[in-house]
């Protein structure tokens, strides 16, 4: 008995050394991924532009989740306050676009790139929904946002705890997107509005986050949370829909048999979207490559 004691023993302290030495490891990639920075040589925004766009630049707010995320009047708040995972919280708009550092340009640089005006990674920002919106869509944004009526609410900030560093530096955890952007200034274009695949294509940037770039779906995007759906046109996915029962679920948040929606799906911001919006997004999804789900069948 005293031997195995004395062999538990050593394999304990084995164990918590190598348990102290992950989270040793996880801190110092998490702090170097922090201070990181990235340097961003887009095309300015056309002067002037955005000041006439001010309800473009609501709509886009209220539906592409800025509001949902920031606040309805983009104060900030608390998204996520897990005791494990860390405290994650969305700035107060308001501050940041009345700080001088925060010119136009680097406004845009934070929604298309996911970097604060220094170059540091934003954390969480899901500038991969955004990175392709073009300028007068990024001017119009912008130009609502310095809109927006001046608020004292100090959400707090953000902290990434313990297992959250660990889960990241397993690659488990996307804390911070601008790892995987593509930083290359380029010129962007949206297509003519219109009830199309193309146009369709546009506006489901913002699915992209959840349901990955090519929609396959089965991203988790929270541990804990049920996989994001597959949104092609396969038997897992919405190969059996048609665009009422598409409509349905982005106006009511239930799909055809009747079943509702995680919460995490944010329908109640897609519902926001005018008609030619949502039925050009399904004209789209119609068009890409069915695949079948990752996993188990994602149903969020």
């Amino acid at each position: 008995m005293r031997r195995f004691m004395k062999w538990a023993g050593i394999g304990l302290a084995f164990v918590l050394l190598g348990v102290a030495g992950l989270f040793a490891v996880a801190w110092a990639v998490t702090g170097k991924a922090m201070s990181r920075t990235y340097l961003v040589n887009d095309p300015p925004l056309p002067a002037g532009q955005a000041v006439a766009a001010l309800q473009r630049g609501k709509h886009l707010f209220d539906t592409r989740g800025c509001g949902d995320c920031h606040g309805p009047q983009g104060a900030g708040r608390v998204m996520i306050d897990d005791p494990a995972l860390g405290r994650i919280v969305t700035s107060n708009l308001t501050r940041s676009v009345r700080n001088p550092a925060y010119t136009d340009d680097a406004l845009a640089a934070a929604i298309r790139h996911g970097v604060r005006h220094d170059g540091t990674p934003l954390l969480i920002m899901p500038s991969g929904d955004f990175a392709n919106l073009d300028n007068a869509d990024v001017g119009a944004l912008v130009a609502y946002m310095r809109s927006l009526p001046a608020s004292d609410n100090d959400p707090g900030t953000s902290t990434v705890r313990p297992i959250g560093r660990v889960l990241y530096t397993l690659g488990k955890l996307p804390l911070f997107p601008a790892e995987s952007l593509d930083h290359a200034p380029r010129a962007r274009q949206a297509p003519l509005t219109a009830v199309t695949p193309d146009y369709g294509r546009y506006v489901a940037q913002s699915c992209t986050g959840c349901h990955g770039g090519d929609f396959g779906g089965g991203v988790v995007v929270i541990p804990g949370k049920p996989p994001s759906a597959n949104l092609t046109p396969h038997a897992d996915g919405l190969a059996n829909w048609s665009e009422a029962d598409f409509l349905r679920l982005m106006h009511t948040g239930h799909r055809p048999d009747g079943s509702a929606v995680d919460p995490l799906m944010p329908w109640t911001v897609y519902a926001r979207m005018d008609d030619v919006e949502l039925r050009a997004m399904w004209a789209y999804l119609r068009t890409i490559d069915p695949l079948p789900a990752r996993g188990k069948l994602a149903r969020r």
